[in-house]
Order: C-alpha cells, then sequence, then structure tokens
C-alpha cells in the first residue's frame, strides 16, 4: 500500500464536512486521492468511531488508503492503513512498536529537516508546512521551497507539502520534487469536489 503515498493527500474537516462527509471522501476519491486522513478534533467519541469506520471501508473499497490523525486508539480500533502523528503527540518509535510494520505512519515536520531526518527511521512519510498561509493553523511555522528541495533531495521517505494549497499554486509547489500534497480547503470547500481533486491529481502526472 506504499506505492499510494503519491500525488493527493485529502484531509477532512469536521466543521466543513458536517452531515455530509461520507460523500464528500468518495467525491475525493473518485476524483483520485490516493490518501484519506480522517481529521476530527472533537470530543465525540461515538461519532468519530462511526465516521472513521465508514471511511476506512470506504478507501478500502477504492483501494486506496485511511489515515488516522493523532489517535493510536482509534486507528487501532477501526483498523485504519495508517496514523498521522505531530512532533508533540505520541512517540514515533512507540507507535511504530504498536502499530507493526505493516500500518503506514507519517510524521508532521513543520519546517526542521532534522526532525524529518530523525524521523525517517520508523516513519513512511513526513509533511512540512505551513507552505502558504492557511486559516487551518495562521501561526503555523513557514515551510519554504528551498527547504522542500533538500527534504526530497536528502531524505528515503515520501515527502508531503501542507498548508494553503490551491490549484492556482500547486505547481510550485509540485516543482521542488515532492510526493503528495495535503488538502482540506482546496478539495473539500469546492462546489465539485470530484473535479477539485482531480485536478491536483493530474498535476502529478
Amino acid at each position: 500500500m506504499r506505492h499510494l503515498l503519491h500525488g493527493l493527500y485529502a484531509i477532512t474537516e469536521q466543521t466543513l464536512l458536517a452531515g455530509y462527509m461520507m460523500q464528500a471522501v468518495e467525491q475525493a476519491l473518485q476524483g483520485g486521492a490516493n490518501v484519506v486522513q480522517y481529521r476530527d478534533k472533537s470530543i465525540d467519541p461515538v461519532k468519530r468511531e462511526q465516521q472513521a469506520k465508514a471511511i476506512v471501508k470506504l478507501c478500502t473499497q477504492y483501494n486506496r488508503l485511511c489515515i488516522i490523525n493523532d489517535d493510536i486508539e482509534l486507528a487501532l480500533k477501526v483498523k485504519a492503513h495508517g496514523l498521522h502523528i505531530g512532533a508533540d503527540d505520541i512517540d514515533l518509535t512507540h507507535a511504530r512498536n504498536r502499530l507493526g510494520k505493516q500500518t503506514i505512519i507519517g510524521v508532521s515536520c513543520y519546517n526542521s529537516l532534522a526532525l524529518a531526518k530523525a524521523a525517517e527511521q520508523h516513519a513512511d512519510y513526513v509533511a512540512f508546512g505551513s507552505v502558504f498561509p492557511t486559516l487551518v493553523k495562521p501561526d503555523a511555522p513557514v515551510a519554504s521551497p528551498s527547504l522542500l528541495r533538500q527534504a526530497c533531495q536528502q531524505l528515503r521517505v515520501p515527502v508531503v507539502a501542507i498548508g494553503g494549497i490551491k490549484h492556482h499554486n500547486a505547481k510550485k509547489i509540485i516543482a521542488c520534487g515532492i510526493q503528495m500534497v495535503a488538502v482540506i480547503h482546496g478539495v473539500f470547500d469546492q462546489n465539485d469536489i470530484k473535479s477539485s481533486a482531480q485536478t491536483f491529481t493530474d498535476m502529478f502526472q
């Protein structure tokens, strides 16, 4: 499944997708998203488990990956394909030991190449960003194009760019050599989600 770590990496947002998350996720998959990250910061464990299970099932039907954000217990419970963690979340070595070799683990490295180099022993991909200003994390550190190019040259694992990526600016980042763009609003806050996802997917062809 690691061959799917390429192209569009779509991330859900609970407020944006309230009431129609499954339909939106399926449209993103139809548009070519290889990875869907279930990201929900709410504190409703029943809803989160139900939604995560449904997205895992949907991604499996499309032969794509479902990654759970920041919650190893949820990832284990719903048998997700992977887990994404930040620098302040669960220890990466501990996560790898609990999840095993088959589960994909991604790590947020912000704008730190040193953090990414330390992570690549146990991680399957590393994420840098924000690459552009973003409403989701307005105070996020900035990852420059030169940093992305360095990361692609020096790391052995796929590199993901995240933060403020839209159709009009994605090519500038893809040209740095990255393997994936992680997108929330650029996919899910569009009138035609499938078409928007397809546009990002086509940029990697």
